[in-house]
């Protein structure tokens, strides 16, 4: 019998990567092509066609192949649409998956970005043993994949589980994108940490910092890590308080779903214990007994250059 392989296909606001992944969740092969060169849906498509149809020869043909799975921002499970996503320049409702399989001759499914990931970790990562769980990507946004009894939750339209759009700071920050004030994604994102050090730094004027080095322009979370491991103390502030932030939100999380683990996942988690630490304390103190030191904050073991590959295969290999 022939080996058979899934592609996993994660389209993101600049870059959409993708790669073929066999049965023990190695890519055996990957690339990328622009996500934001084409105005016309159909024009990307061809762009992605031209990348991915010479590895799949390679892989023996579409005969080798189970399936086509994606990930996207506003990807709904159910409809196979992307719909309304603010950071792609295909507006409305994009009918993608249907699209990629009359191109390909491929079963296709789709699913948001952040629920991907959480399939991908539920079938080859930390969490291949658990049936109750919740994913947080920490990077440019907050994206979030909720897991309970081995199934991902998706709502009755498919786009459940946005976890870094609540409210965790009434009347709080300024969310641009969204028009929302105070949601979690508006202070543990990077470019929440980037928004907490100009609050500091303006608030703080007479305070000695590293990053004053840096305009604001320039100002980014790397920076914040950087100057925090030297010891800066508004750096060291800025994760105090995006920790704190963090910690509470996961704690209502965890009061309402009772997870196993929660899976920290992005650039973010980079910073390690300067930001975990904080926001274990914080996630604790604002739990109630019941649930207090039951729940492992744990980091995520895919490779970040990997994982959205595999958590979007994992989408036609879960069956």
């Amino acid at each position: 019998m022939e080996k058979k392989y899934s592609i996993g296909i994660d389209i993101g606001g600049t870059t959409t990567k993708f790669g073929i992944v066999d049965d023990k969740g190695i890519i055996i092969e990957q690339g990328r092509v622009p996500s934001n060169k084409h105005e016309v849906v159909e024009d990307f498509i061809d762009d992605l066609y031209e990348g991915l149809w010479p590895m799949i020869g390679r892989a023996g043909g579409v005969k080798n192949i189970i399936g086509i799975g994606m990930g996207a921002p506003n990807g709904n499970l159910y409809t196979g649409t992307i719909e309304y996503a603010p950071n792609l320049k295909w507006k409305g409702i994009i009918p993608i998956a249907s699209l990629v399989k009359k191109k390909f001759g491929l079963d296709t499914k789709l699913t948001n970005d952040a629920n991907a990931a959480a399939v991908g970790e539920m079938i080859y990562g930390c969490a291949k043993h658990m049936k109750h769980f919740i994913t947080i990507t920490l990077g440019t946004g907050v994206g979030s994949g909720i897991v309970i009894d081995g199934k991902i939750v998706v709502g009755h339209d498919g786009f459940a589980g946005e976890l870094g759009h609540t409210v965790i700071r009434h009347g709080g920050r300024l969310h641009k994108s969204t028009g929302i004030h105070g949601s979690l994604e508006a202070y543990a994102s990077a470019t929440g940490v980037r928004e907490t050090a100009i609050e500091l730094l303006t608030a703080h004027p007479e305070t000695e910092s590293l990053l004053r080095d840096y305009t604001i322009n320039e100002l980014t979370s790397e920076n914040v890590y950087d100057c925090a491991i030297q010891g800066d103390t508004i750096a060291n502030q800025i994760f105090d308080l995006t920790g704190e932030i963090l910690g509470e939100a996961l704690a209502n999380f965890v009061m309402f779903s009772s997870p196993e683990a929660i899976v920290l996942f992005g650039g973010l988690t980079k910073a390690g214990d300067l930001l975990m630490k904080p926001t274990r304390r914080s996630m604790e103190a604002n739990l109630l007994p019941i649930f207090q030191n039951k729940v492992k904050l744990i980091y995520s073991q895919l490779k970040e250059a990997d994982a959205a590959i595999l958590g979007a295969s994992a989408l036609v290999t879960a069956e």
